[in-house]
């Protein structure tokens, strides 16, 4: 555990941002108590996301992925605070929006929409390394 202010990415994908819930999103992370830092609007490019998904190039669900986050404007977001990152991810909930627990941000706002890749309304880094990568693919300048 540590104590250290940390950053995260949150991508707001474009089934949350197309169905109007950025706002939603972005109020529980400032409910729960970390700052925005940084936050775009725009549709990402195949480049940038093949280098965001770079470790999963070759998967079955690679190019849906790809597709599916090119496919329409997303809100691309930098939080900080106290363990952001894991704590935004408890916040987010399961991958599988299905199996989220109510009172996460998949389980009250995400289902299955029977689709090639689970559209599940955000994404989070999942450690500071991550982060650190992932906040210089999306905010260069930051």
């Amino acid at each position: 555990m540590t104590t250290q202010t940390e950053r995260s990415l949150v991508l707001v994908k474009p089934d949350g941002f197309e169905r109007g819930l950025t706002g939603e999103v972005l109020g529980r992370i400032e409910t729960k108590g970390y700052v925005l830092v940084a936050l775009d609007i725009f549709t990402p490019d195949r480049d940038r996301l093949a280098e965001h998904y770079a470790e999963h190039e070759g998967k079955p669900f690679y190019a849906p992925l790809v597709d599916f986050m090119s496919s329409g404007p997303v809100t691309a977001v930098v939080i900080e605070g106290q363990r952001c990152i894991e704590g935004f991810r408890a916040l987010a909930g399961a991958t599988d929006p299905t199996a989220a627990l109510p009172g996460t941000i998949r389980g009250d706002l995400g289902r299955d929409w029977g689709q090639q890749v689970q559209a599940n309304i955000v994404h989070g880094s999942d450690s500071p390394e991550s982060a650190a990568r992932e906040i210089g693919i999306w905010f260069p300048d930051l």
